[in-house]
């Protein structure tokens, strides 16, 4: 089963496949591959950034496949040392090269970087490539309520996602709460906590009642909850194992057990404390 047929609706009347493939740390020289095999196996959502330093792998493997244009979602993000209106502009450009793109689905601000104070004008250059129709959808990734009022206070269009680290021990049910507030569909990444959640004992146990693993009970948990989620993988085994999850339901049981783990501990860093 492909993840084209689990939609999720934005803000601006574009979709988002609910699951897609990460490749945070995925090796520009394995890139194409990891993609290729995800498209392969049913996945039509990819989600890189400048960051990454993989995009033209990622572009790659898309050529590869060579699937419609409008039956794969592709996003990638403008990294902190670009920010600033221009400065933005000429990253998506880089991006978009590397791509090997004529847009993405989603272009999103990696990180707010506070301290630099201008995540304002570089959200204004994302409107700018929403309006050129080069970005289908715009938004934010890492960001507060805090920034996310500021950007609906001081420019035009809401963010249509905002991807923030979510996972079993940092469940961010306030932030889960204003995004749904205000239209904005929330994105997790690092949704399995890199790696903890798989030798957890609560996650195998309900796993063991459905016969899945603990990875799969958790990217079943974020598609439950409403949130789009991008597991990260190279390992072709996994990447499929991690796209079984629509022939499952979790029971109420299940998403109490799974609430009782949250204890605000991240793997990453805070938003506020960052560039």
């Amino acid at each position: 089963m492909g993840s084209m047929e689990h939609q999720v609706q934005l803000n601006d009347g574009h979709t988002i496949p609910q699951l897609g493939l990460g490749v945070y740390k995925v090796p520009e020289a394995i890139a194409a591959s990891t993609v290729q095999i995800a498209l392969e196996a049913g996945y039509r959502h990819v989600d890189t950034a400048a960051l990454y330093a993989n995009e033209r792998g990622v572009g790659e493997g898309l050529a590869r496949v060579g699937l419609p244009r409008d039956e794969v979602f592709v996003t990638t993000k403008v990294w902190n040392a670009q920010h600033g209106y221009d400065e933005t502009l000429r990253a998506f450009d880089d991006s978009l090269a590397k791509l090997g793109l004529d847009e993405v689905d989603l272009y999103l601000i990696h990180w707010p970087a506070p301290r630099q104070d201008r995540y304002v004008d570089t959200y204004r250059a994302l409107e700018t490539l929403k309006a050129d129709g080069r970005a289908r959808s715009i938004g934010v990734s890492n960001f507060h309520p805090h920034h996310l009022d500021r950007l609906l206070a001081e420019t035009e269009i809401v963010p249509a996602v905002n991807q923030i680290e979510l996972q079993p021990w940092l469940q961010q049910v306030e932030e889960r709460a204003y995004n749904a507030a205000h239209g904005i569909v929330t994105e997790a990444w690092s949704p399995l906590a890199r790696g903890r959640a798989i030798g957890n004992p609560v996650l195998g146990a309900i796993g063991a009642r459905y016969g899945k693993s603990a990875a799969q009970v958790v990217i079943r948990w974020h598609l439950e909850l409403g949130n789009v989620v991008i597991p990260k993988s190279v390992t072709p085994e996994r990447i499929r194992q991690n796209l079984e999850v629509f022939d499952f339901t979790l029971d109420a049981a299940d998403h109490e057990a799974i609430r009782a783990l949250d204890a605000g501990e991240r793997t990453g860093k805070d938003p506020d404390d960052l560039g």
